[in-house]
């Protein structure tokens, strides 16, 4: 990593004054942001004002002053960081030269965009029975007029002036004692903040909710686990539902021209012992098309009928608008984490292409209406079952990336990962506020060569183009594409990267020394494009020499 060391150096006295913690209150120089102007965030790359970037969730820019042919010469401009130890997977919104971050676990930062400079702060310490499995930590934030909205991880969710980084409301929507919690970003559609629960690992019952901006005020609820006499209920036996789980681990999609908001669901609970809950266990594991105006269900896909592989489509629905064999299809793209791409029709869910990107033994194929066809054997046993990909899937909730320039589809992989499943005498028996879950998966196969990886995809066939392998075995990082024929990603050894998008060239590279798990932004602010990555508890912003 040239120079950066000795830049962190001469900026650190700055950097821990200017950033880390309180500071005086200051006006944010922000115009409002309506929704208009969200709704066409594609034709104003110089800002970044969704958790992915615009409601397709591409992840991709419009930006091309930082290139392939240029993207060597990037280097370390300014790092916030952060005074707290929790674990940190924010994406920023960037609007008008401000940025908008999160002080792990729910502290709101407005800085300049430019140098990282405090404008303000809003401090929030949630409820102290609020839990969450796996890290005690938000994603991002939602902008809408004058207002920025945290989802804190107690469920509470919260207003703020964007301007001045004062409380304007603020709505517990769930009782954090019951381990329900809010992790992601919530999601603004016309005058609606849209947001889910996790906790599905507790045993919670999961469900996605819209409140209005102005007043908090909830204005429609969808249960992800159907109770009697909802459509769906069938699909649990006996009172199973009542725990069911799906929770939302990630921020939504929506599509202006169905009115349609689209969100991945957790796995079923318990997660990997479903005997107390025969049937498909509907709406977990599926992806969920909602009215943004009223929340009534319009369509559903199932990626994992009666999961036992804790294998969560928490994943983010990617919209595009592409030629698919021939026709001019509205799609939805998604790389599952039970190792399979799927192409669906984002209008009325018929599923088009569903295909492995990594290693799978769990299913041979689908049939006629998309439904995948069960290897013979592969369910947790007694013994114990080896089963590709294993735990963590073949992705999980890291943001991929689709590029209209390239016309791939770009997934953060767990190349060659396997779990041993094994299952109990006796499914797991539901105590409020405890691990519902089953029997923990053990180690998989030995010997296996298994990597993180970037590989893209092409969505006409499911086949891979080009991979780079990362030199950790995992990853967790999200990845960004750009018109300059960028691909911006990071790994688990804390290195932070530049690939050029058609064909997977290692064009840059620095390591920033923490595991990065977070997505890549980039943003303009007068005239230069800056690249923001969250590697730890700092986050680092980079832009040309």
């Amino acid at each position: 990593m040239k120079r950066v060391a000795c830049f962190l150096a001469a900026v650190a006295p700055f950097a821990l004054a200017q950033r880390g913690g309180q500071q005086p209150s200051k006006e944010a120089p922000v115009t409002d942001v309506p929704f208009e102007r969200i709704l066409n965030a594609d034709k104003q790359p110089e800002n970044w004002l969704t958790y992915s970037g615009t409601f397709m969730s591409q992840r991709h820019s419009g930006l091309t002053q930082v290139n392939a042919a240029n993207a060597k010469d990037l280097t370390l401009r300014w790092v916030f960081q952060s005074r707290s130890l929790e674990k940190h997977e924010v994406t920023p919104l960037v609007v008008d030269g401000v940025m908008y971050t999160v002080q792990g676990i729910n502290d709101v930062f407005a800085l300049d965009a430019a140098t990282g400079k405090t404008i303000w702060s809003y401090a929030y310490k949630p409820d102290p029975d609020a839990h969450n499995c796996c890290g005690q930590e938000t994603r991002g934030l939602a902008i809408l007029g004058d207002k920025v909205f945290l989802a804190a991880l107690d469920t509470t969710l919260i207003a703020i002036n964007a301007k001045t980084g004062k409380e304007v409301w603020k709505t517990r929507v769930a009782d954090p004692k019951d381990r329900y919690s809010m992790t992601h970003a919530p999601l603004v559609i016309k005058d609606k903040l849209i947001a889910g629960v996790a906790g599905g690992e507790f045993g919670i019952r999961g469900f996605i909710g819209a409140w209005d901006v102005n007043t908090g005020k909830e204005v429609w609820r969808f249960y992800t686990v159907p109770g009697p006499g909802e459509p769906g209920n069938e699909t649990w036996s006996g009172d199973s539902w009542m725990h069911g789980g799906a929770p939302i681990w990630e921020t939504g999609s929506y599509d202006p021209e169905t009115n349609l908001t689209f969100w991945g669901t957790g796995n079923a609970g318990p997660d990997w012992n479903g005997d107390a809950r025969k049937g498909d266990n509907l709406y977990s594991s599926s992806v969920i098309a909602l009215d943004a105006d009223t929340g009534k269900l319009k369509w559903h896909y199932q990626f994992s009928p009666h999961n036992e592989f804790d294998w969560d489509a928490t994943q983010i629905p990617v919209l595009a608008n592409i030629n698919f064999k021939g026709q001019p299809r509205k799609v939805m793209l998604w790389a599952n984490r039970n190792g399979m791409f799927y192409v669906l029709d984002r209008t009325n869910g018929q599923f088009l292409l569903g295909k492995p990107f990594v290693k799978v033994n769990w299913a041979t194929g689908f049939d006629e209406k998309g439904r995948p066809i069960r290897a013979p054997g592969i369910e947790p046993t007694k013994a114990g079952t080896l089963v590709y990909p294993g735990n963590q899937g073949g992705t999980n909730w890291y943001n991929p990336s689709f590029s209209p320039r390239t016309g791939l589809f770009y997934i953060p992989a767990w190349v060659n990962s396997s779990s041993t499943y094994v299952k109990g005498e006796a499914p797991p028996e539901f105590h409020s506020g405890q691990t519902f879950s089953g029997d923990f998966p053990r180690a998989g196969a030995s010997g296996e060569d298994m990597y993180g990886a970037i590989r893209a995809i092409d969505p006409q066939t499911g086949d891979m183009k080009w991979e780079y392998r990362q030199n950790a075995p995992s990853t967790e990082a999200g990845v960004l594409t750009t018109e300059g024929d960028l691909l911006f990603s990071g790994s688990r050894d804390g290195s932070f990267y530049a690939l050029d998008a058609r064909d997977g060239k290692l064009l840059w590279q620095t390591n920033l020394g923490p595991s990065i798990a977070a997505g890549p932004i980039t943003y303009m602010v007068k005239g230069t494009q800056y690249v923001s990555i969250q590697a730890g508890a700092a986050l680092f912003t980079f832009a040309l020499r």
